[in-house]
């Protein structure tokens, strides 16, 4: 059963539970009605609903009984497929295209991209059934293991069975490609045993490597061994035990892998295979017939052709509109205003808002919230944990783009096997593929952007005279007249040319399509879980530093639950080996998640920079990578980042009095710092609810995403003055710490000028008091000698 989403969940009776760190049995599930009994070991009953085991932070499922993790996967991190070595992915690759032949009959698993000689007539899908495809894969196979041998051992198709068939089928649907991998190539890492003659060895051509001109890794081996032979062996060939071995010297591959351990990659970049291979195209003269919801997503990108004003200082610029569009209902899944732009890690979102359910707004009324037939908008809020609107949310299956480069790099490719969907870029100069989406800009274009004030146009001969000082909305507000025009306007619009094909003629609307499907074939109530957040964030393979904490885009990171794993590796196989996975948000460096890998708990670790109370204005990697070029250029070097703050907080206030600073700085500078407040703002939204205990430190601005919450709480935009005053107490706050840090015990204030005076002064008269003092004095002295 899912629970909120993946992973699965195994709610079977005798599965286990930890909740608040105590082991709770499932005696009974009732799914239909989300009702499910439990029994705690010291034999207590707890009758729960689904629903408030989902929204537990401190439910999880017990590792002895979770059936859905594989072997590489126990006790450590997920593996994921760039674990593996180039050599070890194709191998992977060709064991899907084998299974992908046997379950549908074509090498890419779809008509639609046969290869000339498809489907062969013992896989024809129209005359045999899924048995007699894999018996006869199963007969190919082992022919031609036959005939090379050699071949099919190294790709591990030389013992395939029926079961080897059904075995991987099963896991590359639970997993996806990474499931066919062998769990032999993802064992725990043992490390290299290192004698302390090698290490010597080591150490002292590391040393001599540093004077030199570079050398090669060929040219360090020759290097190690002739220290060996000229320090140990020599002297052990004078000594009365010359017979016994010399010292063991590991081979090329074992010194290259413990160099670049101990010593780095020696400045050489790092080589990352092909994003992707371009595939062939063959002409099938037939079209993809889009019937279902989720089906095809295009997404896509465009410049908004209205001016807007920016959150931080007021100024018009303009803004990039990201949208999703189901193609079979037209509907408007999801859609995102940056300042910038468009990302991998934006698309990255989009992606998990067209999954999650729109909230409701304030200002909305009861005709726009969750109307669809089949399921209830009562079930529907028990299940997002808030009133929803009426937009459809799925699990998309295949995603349409264009060739940039948002769309093109490993980090979505890391994406779309999480959220278990194809992202595939649109064919060139085939306006087909994305027509749907273009329409859909244009279409928005003339019925709402075109009467608000700022519009460009189409055209720069039919701009207006100053579109930029017409420009009235904020980015906040323009989203919020977005996402208001969408649900109410756009859903409910009936279409003209895109009538069903079983209906040319009815009266359709986005919404009624989308009811009429869940008619036909039911609704998935899936609603993905928090930890998503943190798995669509781009990986970072680092390790973990004994004080510091770890080391990503210059910047380290530190927390507390780093420290079970500060004196151990992780254990994880594969290309990257011995190291941590460490996901981080580009849109804000103050934070960076860390999953633990024996409770699978996700935890924020905070930039060792920031100071534990006050507010740090927004900065993006721009402003890191500018900090230390100024560094370097005044020739200093941090110790800590606690000393990178002060400079970074220099660059922020741009070296201008607060009462100039609105003034002073150019166009492009504001439009810089307006973009580094929108970019932490959206991150500081998507992050979850209970992400930060303490709370960002960035100041909150009005968030750009369609699916943020609330409208209500939304923090009130900073104004110029606000944001230089914001910068001014940063600098003051970090400059009083230091002080503070560097004198610990607080000196006692001088004395005032006239007790100095009085007190070295032979003509002052004591006062009444000290008179009076004197005199109880002496008469009590006087009674004491009597």
């Amino acid at each position: 059963m899912s629970l909120g989403g993946d992973p699965t969940w195994n709610l079977e009776p005798g599965a286990e539970l930890i909740i608040s760190d105590a082991v709770w049995r499932i005696e009974s599930c009732l799914p239909h009605l989300g009702r499910v009994t439990l029994v705690h070991e010291g034999g207590e009953t707890w009758k729960a609903s689904l629903s408030e085991l989902m929204h537990r932070s401190d439910c999880r499922p017990s590792t002895r009984t979770r059936t859905d993790l594989p072997t590489a996967n126990r006790g450590r991190q997920p593996k994921a497929l760039d674990d593996l070595k180039p050599e070890q992915r194709t191998i992977v690759m060709l064991r899907m295209e084998h299974l992908r032949e046997a379950e549908t009959g074509f090498r890419d698993g779809h008509a639609l991209a046969a290869l000339p000689h498809e489907p062969r007539a013992k896989y024809d899908p129209d005359t045999t059934t899924l048995t007699q495809r894999r018996l006869a894969k199963v007969d190919e196979l082992r022919k031609a293991a036959s005939e090379a041998p050699a071949q099919a051992e190294a790709n591990g198709l030389h013992q395939v069975s029926l079961r080897t068939l059904v075995r991987w089928d099963s896991a590359r649907a639970k997993y996806g490609p990474i499931g066919v991998a062998d769990d032999r190539w993802l064992r725990e890492a043992t490390g290299n045993k290192i004698s302390p003659e090698l290490r010597e060895a080591l150490y002292a051509v590391y040393e001599e490597s540093r004077h030199r001109s570079k050398l090669t890794m060929r040219d360090k081996e020759m290097l190690i061994h002739q220290y060996i032979r000229e320090t140990f062996e020599s002297a052990q060939a004078d000594s009365p035990d010359a017979d016994a071995p010399c010292v063991e010297i590991p081979g090329y591959d074992t010194l290259r892998v413990i160099w670049k351990d101990w010593f780095g990659s020696n400045g050489a970049r790092q080589r990352y295979a092909r994003s992707a291979a371009r595939a062939k195209e063959y002409a099938t003269g037939r079209h993809i017939v889009v019937y279902r919801p989720g089906q095809v997503v295009a997404l896509d990108t465009t410049v908004l052709p209205v001016k807007v004003l920016e959150d931080v200082f007021g100024h018009p610029v303009s803004v990039h509109l990201t949208l999703a569009l189901d193609v079979y209902t037209r509907s408007i899944v999801a859609f995102r205003l940056s300042l910038v732009s468009d990302t991998s890690i934006d698309v990255a979102m989009v992606l998990r808002d067209m999954m999650m359910p729109l909230p409701m707004r304030p200002d909305w009324g009861t005709s726009m919230e969750w109307a669809y037939p089949g399921v209830p908008s009562t079930v529907v809020a028990e299940f997002a944990g808030y009133e929803v609107a009426g937009l459809p949310f799925f699990p998309a299956e295949t995603v349409t783009t264009d060739h940039g480069s948002a769309y093109r790099n490993h980090h979505l490719v890391e994406v779309q096997r999480v959220i278990k969907a194809n992202i595939k870029p649109s064919r060139v100069l085939r306006p087909t593929d994305k027509q749907s989406v273009e329409r859909t800009f244009g279409a928005i274009r003339s019925l709402l952007f075109a009467r608000l004030l700022g519009y460009q146009g189409t055209d720069a001969a039919d701009r207006g005279v100053d579109p930029e000082g017409d420009a009235c909305l904020t980015v906040t507000e323009l989203e919020h007249l977005i996402a208001t025009w969408v649900v109410k306007t756009w859903q409910n619009r009936r279409f003209g040319s895109y009538a069903p094909s079983w209906d040319p003629r009815g009266d359709h609307s986005p919404n009624s399509l989308f009811a009429a499907a869940m008619s036909q074939g039911g609704f998935a109530l899936r609603i993905p879980p928090a930890e998503l957040y943190y798995q669509l964030l781009p990986r970072h393979n680092v390790m973990i530093h004994g004080k510091r904490g770890v080391k990503i885009k210059n910047l380290w990171y530190d927390g507390d639950a780093l420290n079970p794993y500060r004196v151990e590796l992780s254990r994880r196989g594969g290309q990257h080996k011995n190291r941590y996975v460490i996901h981080r948000d580009p849109r804000d460096p103050c934070f960076v998640f860390f999953q633990d890998p024996r409770t699978h708990d996700w935890h924020t670790l905070r930039w060792t920079g920031l100071p534990e109370e006050g507010e740090v204005p927004a900065f993006s990697d721009a402003r890191v990578r500018e900090a230390m070029r100024e560094l370097r250029r005044r020739g200093l070097a941090p110790k800590a980042d606690t000393e990178l703050l002060p400079m970074l907080l220099e660059l922020i206030g741009g070296n201008i009095p607060v009462e100039q600073w609105p003034t002073q700085l150019s166009k492009k500078k504001r439009t810089e710092h307006a973009r580094e407040v929108a970019q932490a703002a959206a991150a500081a939204a998507d992050r979850p609810a209970d992400a930060i205990k303490k709370g960002p430190s960035t100041q909150p601005v009005a968030v750009p995403a369609a699916r943020a919450g609330s409208y209500e709480e939304k923090v009130v935009p900073l104004r110029p003055k606000e944001r230089a005053q914001q910068v001014h107490d940063a600098v003051n706050s970090e400059r009083q710490r230091r002080r503070e840090a560097a004198l610990p015990h607080q000196l006692a204030p001088p004395p005032d000028l006239s007790e100095r005076l009085r007190a070295a002064s032979l003509m002052a008269l004591p006062d009444d008091d000290d008179d009076d003092a004197t005199i109880t004095a002496s008469g009590a002295e006087e009674e004491a000698s009597q």
